[in-house]
């Protein structure tokens, strides 16, 4: 059996487009759950838009997302000479042949036929110049091309609705249709599968995949994502860019999960992991519809992927976050309370902002800063309360049922609920009023600090 061969292929001229980022993982999936090679070719060919930013901005999504791929990347302009070499084989063979039209003539023959595709007078001619030409696909004229595509089912285009297109430009240049076939070709893909707007071009490169004698590769052209009002998907929606969408802060395996789902299902599973997507994926479930950007939906999966990864692995990828925000990195201290507490933190973050705005607390340094909704919890009253607290857990065990314990016996003394203790008690540990629980902030910041924070604020009580 002949071993799954996907690509993906982007064009250098931006940024990694979200879509995009789905084409990739729907190849990879595909590719490493059959045991498969995934491939990574540039296609770089328009030298005007194309440049080593982008392209290391594509390298760079694509490692973010989790995505490895065989082998290195491909230049695709760097193998012109073989796509050109392609098409004077062509030539040669009869499937194509020499057109001298000028830019001007076939400017002037459109123009004359609107909405017919250009029959260059010079397919047949044996009379030829001594003049610079293009070499054009001798393309057939009856009959119609038919893509047997695994998601789309037959597409059928009548061959007269298509014209003799260019390969090799009159400058030695292949064109980006030839060089696609012949690059697939060389690097063995199996399996296409892209976006459902690549469609149109499939016909004709199929013609020029039957005009070497070549096999087919098998087709799968999956529908665009869509944003939540249904049409395209641009920056009115928010996010487009791979690199917004890791800016928020979703970790790469929610994403993995949700782009995996975005058009693809497997019964009604909505959140797996990875080993299960690789086993489960498969061409026949994706839709024909196109798929809807659902950041409620993401949001979701992204809570639940924070919520399984064990706690080394969310600070690990909080410091990812950091690093790529230009934040200060983490200190040994704080790196330590964030574990402490990451039990209490997981439990409601659905991103890793959201995550790092709980554990505030466990980041900032004495004199702890109070909030001004925060400070309202700090009346000469509480901090009284604080002042019994600090004194009852002096010699506690430092165990999270003993300073609730303790906590509770100073409020009872006092006349009140554990409410009215643990609003002071957040402000003076976090500076804050939305704060994990107070005492998984007090486990989590230790004995010391916690009693040090504790004692700035009753020192203010008088």
């Amino acid at each position: 059996m002949t071993q799954i061969v996907t690509r993906f292929a982007p064009s250098p001229t931006g940024y990694l487009h979200v879509g995009g980022a789905r084409t990739a993982l729907f190849n990879w999936l595909f590719a490493r759950g059959r045991g498969g090679k995934f491939l990574l070719r540039i296609e770089d060919t328009d030298r005007a838009r194309s440049t080593p930013e982008a392209t290391e901005a594509i390298l760079k999504g694509l490692t973010w997302l989790g995505l490895d791929w065989d082998g290195e990347p491909v230049s695709q302009f760097a193998r012109k000479d073989r796509h050109a070499e392609v098409a004077r084989q062509m030539l040669e063979g009869g499937t194509a042949y020499k057109c001298f039209s000028t830019t001007d003539e076939i400017a002037a023959w459109r123009e004359e036929n609107p909405r017919q595709p250009f029959l260059s007078p010079w397919r047949d001619a044996t009379d030829l110049p001594d003049a610079p030409y293009a070499i054009r696909l001798k393309a057939p004229r009856t009959g119609e091309t038919v893509i047997d595509d695994q998601v789309q089912g037959a597409v059928r285009v009548a061959n007269d609705q298509l014209d003799d297109m260019v390969l090799l430009r009159s400058d030695g240049t292949p064109t980006y249709m030839l060089a696609v076939v012949v690059d697939d070709h060389d690097m063995g893909v199996t399996h296409v599968i892209r976006g459902d707007d690549h469609l149109t071009n499939t016909a004709r490169q199929i013609q020029i995949i039957d005009a070497m004698g070549w096999p087919r590769p098998t087709y799968a052209h999956i529908p665009l994502i869509h944003g939540e009002d249904g049409k395209k998907l641009s920056k009115r929606h928010g996010a487009v860019g791979l690199h917004e969408f890791a800016a928020l802060g979703y970790p790469p395996a929610a994403m993995r999960n949700y782009l995996t789902r975005l058009g693809w299902s497997h019964g009604d599973d909505e959140l797996f992991d990875d080993a299960q997507a690789r086993a489960w994926f498969g061409l026949e479930g994706i839709g024909r519809a196109p798929a809807r950007l659902d950041f409620k939906k993401l949001e979701h999966v992204s809570g639940h992927h924070i919520g399984q990864m064990p706690d080394d692995q969310v600070l690990a990828a909080l410091e990812d976050y950091l690093r790529e925000t230009g934040a200060p990195p983490l200190t040994a201290t704080q790196r330590q309370r964030i574990l402490g507490a990451m039990g209490a933190l997981k439990e409601k973050a659905k991103t890793l902002p959201a995550l790092l705005d709980q554990a505030r607390f466990a980041m900032i340094e004495r004199p702890v800063a109070i909030e001004e909704k925060a400070a309202k919890a700090l009346d000469t009253v509480s901090r009284g309360m604080l002042k019994s607290l600090t004194a009852a857990v002096q010699n506690a065990s430092w165990s999270r049922d003993d300073l609730e314990g303790a906590a509770k016996a100073v409020a009872e003394q006092n006349g009140v609920g554990l409410g009215k203790i643990a609003g002071p008690l957040r402000a003076a540990l976090a500076g804050t009023s939305a704060t994990p629980s107070v005492f998984d902030m007090m486990t989590a910041l230790g004995r010391e600090e916690t009693l040090a924070r504790l004692q700035d604020q009753t020192d203010l009580a008088g």
